[in-house]
């Protein structure tokens, strides 16, 4: 099978996600990496492209230089990457997708919900993919939860609990680290810190298991540190539209926790619980019945869990392979198959309308807000 072609805008030298995708994308020889923008800085992205591999004809200076030049070649790239900086990713992914390209756009999706539903609507008229990396639920063991709810192994689901909090930003006295301090800027990160950050992605994942959507929410907001604007802990209340209750917690100065990713889902017949920090076990716990492990690579898991799992049982595949998972259902969908697990530009406008009425939530003392983008209400 023919390589598909990829490029990459940002994810540079010394980026924090840069290197997962570019593991990521070439893990399974699915594609090729033969475009890249990746510095705002020129001379340096196409000196890092060129020592990763890149052609020099396709190591461009920015992202405009590389629309313009990937539209002009025959060869040019089945799929782009979009890992710049939060506020610039509705311009780069609208323009790549009216031009026709396939997609993959960091989280969040958008800054607003406005930029977000615009981006649902460009990527239905241009028949292209446009996904989101929500790579969490990307894990096979994630894929197992999913199949198991949508099999019904667990009955109807009462209750979600979710979190993501870990403690890295608990330093008062490391709060004006540049690498810190943007987090909860709002001229850099927009209207909200720690949940725009990490608590969507306990949410989406709630949905993603759940095979539903989140519907109505109450949140509190704090900034425990004062020099913070934006919050570092918040607490969320959510109803979905199956009536599933569901629980959030996500916080950054929560010392002492270190990754903190994890959800328990609870139905009439049955538990499960995943955590990010061990991912090749599910804990599942039949009503009546004894705790199990489930894990990864063994006999009798679902389809999508055994087809996204590499190696033998007991070795951990981990975070960059997480992200290959996206990467592999990403081939499938441009090849025309469908893949349902994969996120998309829906699940990325659900995102930012949670964001945004969760703020206003908090600044309203908790009041219930529906937390439906306008164009599914």
């Amino acid at each position: 099978m023919t390589k598909l072609k990829w490029g990459m805008i940002g994810g540079g030298e010394g980026s924090q996600i840069g290197p997962a995708h570019r593991l990521g994308a070439q893990a399974d020889g699915l594609f090729e990496f033969a475009a890249g923008a990746l510095d705002h800085r020129p001379d340096v992205g196409r000196d890092y492209a060129m020592r990763l591999g890149i052609a020099a004809d396709r190591a461009y200076g920015d992202w405009q230089e590389m629309l313009k030049g990937e539209s002009a070649r025959e060869d040019r790239i089945d799929l782009v990457t979009v890992a710049t900086p939060n506020a610039t990713h509705f311009e780069i992914t609208k323009a790549f997708l009216e031009a026709g390209f396939n997609v993959l756009c960091e989280k969040p999706m958008t800054m607003t919900v406005e930029e977000g539903e615009e981006i649902v609507r460009i990527a239905e008229k241009s028949g292209k993919v446009c996904a989101v990396n929500y790579c969490y639920s990307a894990y096979p063991m994630v894929r197992q939860a999913r199949a198991m709810v949508a099999a019904g192994e667990l009955g109807n689901i009462r209750l979600v609990v979710t979190n993501f909090s870990h403690g890295h930003h608990g330093d008062a006295t490391d709060a004006d680290n540049p690498r810190v301090r943007w987090r909860y800027d709002p001229a850099m990160a927009g209207v909200s810190g720690q949940f725009a950050d990490c608590g969507i992605h306990a949410m989406h994942m709630a949905g993603f298991i759940c095979n539903d959507t989140v519907t109505d929410l109450s949140a509190d907001f704090a900034s425990t540190i004062s020099s913070r604007v934006l919050e570092d802990d918040a607490m969320v209340n959510f109803r979905m539209s199956k009536g599933t209750v569901g629980r959030l917690w996500t916080s950054s100065v929560a010392i002492g926790r270190q990754h903190g990713f994890d959800i328990q889902v609870f139905g009439e017949t049955g538990g499960l619980r995943w955590a990010s920090e061990q991912p090749n076990q599910l804990i599942y716990t039949p009503v009546g019945g004894r705790t199990q492990i489930i894990e990864k690579g063994e006999g009798g898991l679902y389809e999508d869990a055994t087809r996204l799992s590499r190696v033998a049982i007991a070795h951990p595949e981990g975070f960059p392979l997480a992200v290959a998972n996206i990467y592999c259902d990403l081939a499938d969908a441009i090849r025309g198959e469908t893949r349902d697990a994969l996120p998309n530009a829906e699940d990325g406008v659900r995102s930012m309308a949670a964001v945004y009425e969760a703020v206003a939530s908090a600044k309203n003392k908790g009041a219930w807000r529906d937390a439906r983008p306008p164009m599914f209400r």
